[in-house]
C-alpha cells in the first residue's frame, strides 16, 4: 500500500499553498493531487501555477495528478476545466460526471473521485471503458463492500486495469450544494461572499446543542465534523487497497503523514482522538469509533 495526499479542499493564500506543497516534496508522500476541486471562485492559483508545484514536485520524485471541480454549476466553469485536459502532461481527477465525459472525447486517461458515486460494477465498467485508470471509493462505504465489488471485478478480470485509493485521514466531504454555506453562516449571499473562506483554514466547525462537533462548513462543501482515520485499520485493508489517501489540513501535517507512514510500514494500535472516527469502514454509523480488527 502507497500513501498519497488528496487536492487541498479548503481556501488558503497562494504564498501558503507554494509553502505547504514546498514541504510535502520533502515528505514520504508518493502520489500528490493539486487543484482546486471545490468552489470555483477560489482563484489564488492558476492552472500555470499549479504546473509550476506540479514540476517541483516531480522532480522530488512524486507522482502528480491535478483535481477539478465536483460540482459543476455553470458552462464556463466547464470551460475553465477544459485546459486541465489539454496540458498534456499529468492525469486529472474527475469529481463531476462531466469532467469523465470531456476525458472520454479527448481519449485521455482519468481518476474517478470519490464525488463520482460508483457504488456496483456496471457504473465501474462504464468508468473503464471511459478511461479510468484510478478509482477513489465513495467515502461512505465499507471495507464489506468494497471487498465484494473487488472480487466481482477479479471474477471479470478487470482488477488489473486499475488502483485503488480510499481516503484514510481527513473530514469526510458529505454533500456539495449550490448554496455557500460558509457565506450563509456570515449572512452574506453567495454572490457577495468576499470569499470569506480563506477566513478559515480548515473550514467553519458547526457544533450541536450537546457542544459537540457535527458538521465543518467549506463553501459549497458540507464535510464531516468528526476527523475520518483509519490509520488503526490498515492490516483489515491489505489486498484491497492501493493507495491510503490523506486529506490536507493546515496545522501539523508533518506529524499525520509521518505517522501514517509509519503505520503502512509496521501497523500498530494507537488511541485516536475522540474526535476522530472511522464507522463507515465498519458498515456502522460514519461517527462510530470501531475497534479495530485484522479481518
Amino acid at each position: 500500500m502507497q500513501l498519497s495526499l488528496g487536492a487541498n479542499q479548503y481556501y488558503w493564500p497562494k504564498q501558503t499553498i507554494e509553502q505547504f506543497y514546498r514541504d510535502i516534496a520533502d515528505s514520504p508522500v508518493q502520489r500528490v493531487y493539486l487543484g482546486e476541486a471545490v468552489c470555483s471562485k477560489r482563484k489564488e492559483l492558476r492552472l500555470s501555477d499549479w504546473l509550476a508545484i506540479a514540476k517541483e514536485l516531480v522532480q522530488a520524485g512524486k507522482q502528480v495528478r491535478l483535481s477539478t471541480l465536483a460540482l459543476i454549476e455553470a458552462p464556463q466553469e466547464l470551460d475553465m476545466i477544459v485546459p486541465y485536459l489539454e496540458q498534456g502532461e499529468l492525469v486529472v481527477e474527475a469529481n463531476d460526471i462531466a469532467v469523465v465525459q470531456l476525458a472520454k472525447e479527448h481519449k485521455l486517461p482519468f481518476v474517478a473521485g470519490s464525488a463520482l458515486n460508483i457504488y456496483n460494477m456496471t457504473a465501474l465498467k462504464r468508468m473503464l471503458d471511459a478511461g479510468m485508470v484510478s478509482w477513489v471509493m465513495p467515502v461512505e462505504l465499507s471495507r464489506d463492500w468494497l471487498k465484494g465489488m473487488l472480487e466481482q471485478a477479479t471474477a471479470e478480470g478487470l482488477r488489473q486495469r486499475f488502483d485503488v485509493e480510499v481516503l484514510g485521514y481527513g473530514h469526510l466531504p458529505l454533500a456539495y450544494s449550490a448554496r455557500c454555506f460558509t457565506a450563509r453562516s456570515l449572512d452574506r449571499p453567495k454572490d457577495q461572499c468576499k470569499k470569506c473562506c480563506i477566513d478559515y483554514p480548515d473550514g467553519r466547525l458547526v457544533k450541536n446543542l450537546e457542544d459537540k462537533a457535527m458538521f465543518v462548513l467549506n463553501g459549497i462543501q458540507t464535510q464531516s465534523g468528526y476527523c475520518y482515520d483509519l490509520s488503526n485499520d490498515i492490516a483489515s485493508m491489505q489486498g484491497l487497497v492501493d493507495w491510503f489517501r490523506i486529506s490536507p489540513q493546515s496545522q501539523q501535517m508533518k506529524q499525520v503523514i509521518d505517522h501514517i507512514w509509519s503505520q503502512l510500514a509496521s501497523p500498530q494500535q494507537q488511541t485516536l482522538a475522540p474526535d476522530h472516527c472511522n464507522g463507515y469502514w465498519w458498515s456502522v454509523a460514519g461517527k462510530e469509533l470501531v475497534a479495530s480488527s485484522n479481518c
